[in-house]
C-alpha cells in the first residue's frame, strides 16, 4: 500500500510515501510501475531514515545519474537518508560508498580476482559443485526443496571458493549475510552481524598476506601489504562481495527457476534449444524484479537537471534499475518475458562505476544451474500450486522461502 503526501506549493513535486510491500513471486511493485509512466523523476519517503529523496525511474535518466560525477555515493555516509533498511548495508569505507578515484583504486584490486583464468577455474568448480548438489537431491528423492538443497548452498559455495573462506565457515557466513541483508532483522542484530563478519575478514586477511594464493582474500591482503588498500577498505570489500555473491545470486537464481516453472512454453523452448541459454538468462535478469525498493542513494553535489526536473544541491537521489529494465522506450513490450529479445541492454547488474564486479560469475552460476537442473531432472515441476509458494518477508533481495519441486 502506498500513500501520497501533496506539497503545499504547486511548484514543489509531491512526496510519495513508499511502504514497499512484501510482493509475491514475480509481481512488479505497483508504485514503481506507476511512477515510471506518470512521474519519472519524483520524490519519495521510505520506511526508515529521515526526510525524502528523489527517485529516477526512466532508463536514460537512470544511466545518467549512475555515471555523472556530480552525484556522489561517498557523500551519503553519515547522513540519515530515507531508506528501506533500518541500517546501511556496506561498512564504512566500503566500495559501495566510494567515488572515483578511490572507487577506481579499489575496483582495480578486485578485478584481479575476476580474471579470465580465474573465471575458467571457477566455472569448473561450479559444475562440480552443482553435480554434487544434484546428486544429493536425487538421493533425497521427491519432493525436495530446491532453495535449501541447491539455490542456497550453490552460490554460497562459489563465493566462498572465490574469497578463500573454508567450507566449515560457510554456515556462519550464511547466518551473517542473512541478518545483514534483511530489512526485518532490526538495526541492532544487523550491525552486530556486520561487526562480527568484519572481524572475521580482518583476521582472515591478516593471515593471508604473502600466501601466493589466488583467492580474493589473498589479493586483498597483498593490496593491504603494498599500501594500495587500507585494511578497513579491504575488509569492507570482502564483506560486500561475500554478502552479494551468496545472497543476491541465491534469490535471483531461485526466481529464475520459479519463472521457468511457471512459464512452461519458455522452459520447453529452452530445453529444445540449449544454445539459447545465455540470451534467456539475460532476459530473465531484465524481467525479474530481483529486489525490493532501491539500493544505495547518491547525493547531488550541485544543482543538476535530470529528465527536465531540477534536483537541488545536497539532496539524495535513488535510481531504479528495475524500472529502467521495464522502460518501453528501450524494451518493446517490456512486461513480457521474451527469449527472442536480441537487443537487451538491461541494467540488472547496475551501470557505471558501481556496476557489479561479480556479474560474470553470477551469469556463469545461473547458466550452470539452469542447464544442469533440467538435464538431471527433465520432468522437474513445482510440488505445490503456485499460490502456496511462500516468499521472503522484509527482504531487500526478493526470493522464495522454499521452492518445493518434484519430478
Amino acid at each position: 500500500m502506498t500513500t501520497t503526501v501533496t506539497s503545499e506549493s504547486a511548484d514543489v513535486p509531491q512526496v510519495h510515501f513508499w511502504a514497499v510491500p512484501d510482493l509475491t513471486g514475480l509481481d512488479f511493485d505497483p508504485l514503481l510501475a506507476r511512477l515510471l509512466h506518470e512521474d519519472p523523476v519524483t520524490r519519495v519517503r521510505l520506511p526508515n531514515g529521515e526526510g525524502h529523496a528523489w527517485l529516477v525511474t526512466r532508463y536514460e535518466d537512470v544511466k545518467f545519474v549512475s555515471v555523472d560525477p556530480r552525484f556522489s555515493r561517498q557523500a551519503v555516509w553519515g547522513r540519515q537518508v530515507t531508506r528501506l533498511a533500518p541500517h546501511f548495508i556496506p561498512m564504512d569505507g566500503a566500495v559501495g560508498f566510494a567515488d572515483p578515484p578511490d572507487h577506481t583504486r579499489m575496483r582495480r584490486v578486485v578485478a584481479r580476482a575476476f580474471s579470465a583464468r580465474a573465471l575458467r577455474s571457477l566455472r569448473d568448480h561450479a559444475q562440480a559443485t552443482m553435480d554434487r548438489l544434484l546428486n544429493a537431491v536425487e538421493e533425497h528423492g521427491a519432493p525436495a526443496d530446491l532453495m535449501a538443497m541447491v539455490n542456497r548452498p550453490f552460490p554460497l559455495a562459489m563465493v566462498s571458493e572465490l574469497m578463500g573462506v573454508p567450507e566449515d565457515d560457510q554456515p556462519l557466513m550464511a547466518h551473517w549475510s542473512d541478518t545483514i541483508i534483511s530489512a526485518g532483522a532490526g538495526r541492532e542484530a544487523s550491525e552486530k552481524a556486520k561487526a562480527e563478519m568484519g572481524q572475521y575478514f580482518t583476521d582472515l586477511i591478516g593471515r593471508s598476506h604473502g600466501t601466493d594464493k589466488e583467492t580474493l582474500v589473498a589479493v586483498l591482503a597483498d593490496a593491504v601489504g603494498d599500501t594500495t588498500l587500507e585494511e578497513h577498505e579491504a575488509v569492507g570489500l570482502a564483506v560486500l562481495i561475500q554478502i552479494g555473491g551468496a545472497h543476491a545470486v541465491r534469490n535471483n537464481s531461485a526466481n529464475m527457476v520459479y519463472a521457468l516453472l511457471t512459464h512452461p512454453e519458455h522452459l520447453a523452448r529452452l530445453r529444445a534449444d540449449p544454445g539459447l541459454l545465455p540470451q534467456a538468462v539475460d532476459e530473465l535478469l531484465r524481467y525479474i524484479p530481483h529486489r525490493n525498493a532501491v539500493g544505495l542513494s547518491r547525493i547531488a553535489m550541485e544543482d543538476v537537471e535530470v529528465g527536465g526536473v531540477l534536483i537541488p544541491r545536497g539532496e539524495a537521489v535513488y535510481v531504479s534499475y528495475l524500472t529502467a529494465n521495464r522502460d518501453p522506450e528501450v524494451f518493446p513490450d517490456p512486461e513480457r518475458l521474451d527469449f527472442d529479445r536480441d537487443y537487451n541492454p538491461h541494467v540488472a547488474f547496475g551501470h557505471g562505476p558501481h556496476y557489479c564486479p561479480g556479474s560474470a560469475l553470477a551469469r556463469i552460476e545461473s547458466e550452470i544451474l539452469l542447464d544442469s537442473l533440467w538435464k538431471r531432472f527433465p520432468d522437474l515441476r513445482l510440488a505445490v500450486p503456485e499460490d502456496q509458494i511462500q516468499w521472503q518477508r522484509g527482504a531487500l533481495i526478493r526470493g522464495p522461502e522454499t521452492l518445493p519441486v518434484t519430478w
